[in-house]
């Protein structure tokens, strides 16, 4: 199939896409380049990224930083390593989506039913649209935890009963009128699709550098062993208790979450890339998503384990909302731990609310058999619109849908994953483009590695999360 390739069943989405002059402008500089030396080559490559950044962005959320608190300020830096190699596991899967997507131009879901069995392609966007509701609500929690903590900061009130859940209503309505906003860019053309995917990169990029304010401030302070940093990136030893265990095992089976699976094909296709991007978008995947993932997870850990770890703040529950708290108490000033780190995790979750809202539309569509634009696009982002209400409910709803929401994206997530490694061995899908020979035996093999470290991951955190 064609780079051009359109239609509504199996079509790429070249509505979104740039104009057919302008891609093959891009093109064709894209094939001169595939010569150049690298470092000319990356800095070309660096000024085209988007998808890769948006998976990052999606992928720095509430669950990301509670991980990597928690391995922190419970293990010290010995750890560090489980964050990156856990993305690279993910990564593994998702450049063998972007191969098959750009390679044939056809929708992710299209290609699973087709290719794969149709009930297989609904599970998944069932699954995704589920989960994805679930935690669209708890990220809104998280949001409005970390502003109302912010807020006390700055003015000293702490609204009680009443006016504390009207606050709260009204911080949800703010976050989600400023998410539509930024959502509904994505989609309504090249130009605003590229704006979405810069304001996300900007989103990172505070995140990194309000993460990155908390360690300098701990490093002036004496309290950061740059020489156990290092260490800490060199797999010696895995957690012996229970609890760092099932830490470790979730790492690696949500590092990439479900609805990540879903989102990044439809991304490529939005930007109109097709085989002449294999390598852009191989880049994309490293520069955007593996390289800010693994700088703002290690960020996070070395900010817990300076602070935190050895105190007797340790054993207390550490979670985003608390945790610059914590780190102010330990060392590093008020000012810094509960501003600067909370601003980095606000960060972190108004990305991923736009991400979810995207994601969303994107399965609206398929399920109803729209095309992705115009209103009916806008209107299918808004399917999670109810969660903002997760600022007030949340915490008396989130103990009995959370773990039912958890356990449907971690069961899926194996079986996506199963579906892709179908598709990059089906010649019905790939044809000629289907790896054979030592091209075909590399990717079976990471393939599978990926695939068995995520069905048994998956299938611990599941045994330990239902028997507890």
């Amino acid at each position: 199939m064609s780079e051009e390739s359109s239609g509504r069943t199996t079509g790429g989405l070249s509505h979104i896409a740039a104009d057919p002059e302008a891609l093959a402008r891009e093109r064709e500089m894209l094939r001169d380049l595939a010569g150049r030396p690298a470092l000319q080559r990356y800095r070309r490559y660096y000024a085209l990224t988007g998808p890769g950044w948006l998976q990052g962005a999606f992928t720095l959320g509430g669950g990301s930083a509670v991980a990597s608190l928690y391995l922190g300020a419970h293990y010290g830096y010995e750890y560090l390593w489980i964050q990156p190699l856990a993305m690279l596991v993910g990564i593994v899967m998702l450049a063998a989506c972007a191969h098959q997507t750009l390679s044939t131009g056809m929708r992710p879901f299209a290609a699973m039913a087709q290719f794969v069995h149709p009930a297989v392609a609904w599970a998944w966007a069932l699954a995704t649209l589920s989960s994805t509701f679930i935690f669209h609500a708890a990220q809104f929690s998280l949001a409005a935890g970390v502003i109302e903590d912010i807020t006390s900061l700055a003015t000293g009130w702490n609204p009680q009963g009443a006016a504390r859940t009207a606050f709260l209503v009204l911080i949800g309505a703010v976050i989600l009128a400023v998410s539509i906003r930024v959502t509904w860019n994505f989609g309504h053309g090249v130009r605003r699709t590229r704006l979405y995917e810069r304001t996300l990169k900007l989103f990172i990029m505070a995140i990194i550098v309000s993460f990155g304010l908390v360690v300098v401030r701990g490093t002036l302070s004496g309290s950061v062993d740059w020489g156990a940093v290092a260490g800490g990136f060199v797999p010696r030893s895995i957690p012996a208790d229970m609890q760092g265990v099932t830490t470790v095992m979730g790492a690696f089976g949500a590092a990439v979450a479900l609805n990540m699976t879903f989102l990044f094909g439809y991304t490529l296709l939005a930007r109109g890339w097709g085989p002449a991007h294999s390598n852009l978008a191989r880049f994309d995947l490293v520069m955007g998503m593996f390289l800010p993932y693994a700088v703002v997870t290690s960020l996070i850990i070395i900010a817990a384990a300076s602070t935190i770890y050895g105190t007797e703040f340790a054993p207390q529950q550490i979670l985003p909302a608390n945790a610059g708290m914590l780190i102010g108490a330990s060392g590093v000033g008020e000012v810094t731990g509960r501003l600067v780190f909370a601003l980095g995790v606000l960060g972190m979750v108004l990305s991923t609310i736009t991400l979810q809202m995207v994601v969303a539309g994107f399965v609206v569509c398929e399920l109803l058999g729209w095309e992705t634009q115009g209103l009916r696009f806008r209107w299918a982002c808004l399917a999670l619109l109810p969660g903002f209400l997760g600022v007030v409910l949340w915490e008396s709803m989130g103990t009995w849908v959370s773990l039912p929401a958890f356990t449907v994206g971690l069961i899926m997530l194996p079986i996506a994953y199963v579906g892709w490694f179908i598709l990059q061995n089906s010649d019905g899908l790939l044809g000629g483009q289907r790896p054979r020979g030592t091209a075909a035996l590399r990717w079976n093999i990471a393939m599978t590695v990926a695939v068995t470290v995520t069905l048994v991951s998956v299938v611990y955190t599941l045994w330990t999360r239902l028997t507890a």
